[in-house]
């Protein structure tokens, strides 16, 4: 309540939750059915969003293509941020494990986000579970890196020195005396992370290297219609909003 910033995004991030929970029950229908004779209606009570060009709902294609989003976002957020503990306190304790590791991050980090991402989808083909592996591969480097940095500065701390004074073990001083310590970062940017592979997720689809055709989601549904926007402009402009 005293950060109206994170207010205002939390009950922002709450209400598309809901969306995606009860999009059964929130007049949708089946998403890919076609209604020929309506094609690219504008909004109206029957079409709340309207049609696109083959006569197919657009408001029920954006409330279930929610589901898909939020799927990928905290997923993706989720691995990332668990991968990168595991790593980044490896890499941030052990200088040798460090000198290897960092490489390969670096070399990742070298490729731009969306292109990476790309290239997977192209080597993995396209489907919901291999959106999330190529995400989370292109967001684990900069996580990791946030981690790492972390650790090397708490590790020069005096309570780790106290702990390896004491005979603490090393997997004690990792997990119990450091990790507490990285929390605060990693929660600050695993809500970027969500909100990124959001939006890295719909360029995807938006470019045909995301999900399926059959499964709507936020960018496919401004794909289709992209040709249209002349004359139809809500199949792209209300989907982009959500």
């Amino acid at each position: 309540l005293s950060n109206p910033s994170m207010a205002a995004g939390t009950i922002v991030f709450m209400f598309m939750v809901l969306i995606a929970i009860f999009a059964n029950i929130l007049f949708t229908g089946d998403p890919n059915e076609p209604h020929v004779k309506d094609r690219l209606q504008a909004p109206s009570s029957t079409y709340w969003f309207g049609t696109d060009f083959v006569g197919r709902d657009v408001y029920t294609r954006t409330i279930l293509g929610t589901r898909i989003s939020l799927l990928v976002g905290v997923t993706v957020s989720l691995i990332s941020v668990s991968l990168a503990v595991v790593i980044g306190l490896l890499t941030g304790y052990y200088r040798k494990v460090d000198a290897v590791v960092m490489r390969i991050m670096d070399g990742l980090m070298a490729i731009p986000s969306i292109l990476l991402a790309m290239a997977l989808m192209a080597l993995l083909g396209g489907s919901v579970q291999n959106v999330i592996v190529a995400l989370t591969v292109v967001a684990v480097p900069r996580t990791v890196r946030v981690v790492r940095a972390s650790v090397l500065s708490l590790r020069e701390q005096m309570f780790v020195d106290a702990a390896r004074a004491v005979g603490a073990r090393t997997n004690r001083i990792l997990f119990i005396h450091i990790l507490p310590n990285t929390i605060a970062p990693l929660i600050v940017l695993a809500t970027f992370l969500c909100a990124e592979s959001v939006l890295i997720e719909a360029a995807l689809s938006f470019f045909g290297a995301g999900t399926p055709a059959d499964i709507p989601s936020w960018g496919s549904i401004m794909a289709d219609g992209r040709r249209y926007i002349s004359i139809a402009m809500w199949v792209v402009v209300l989907p982009g909003i959500f």
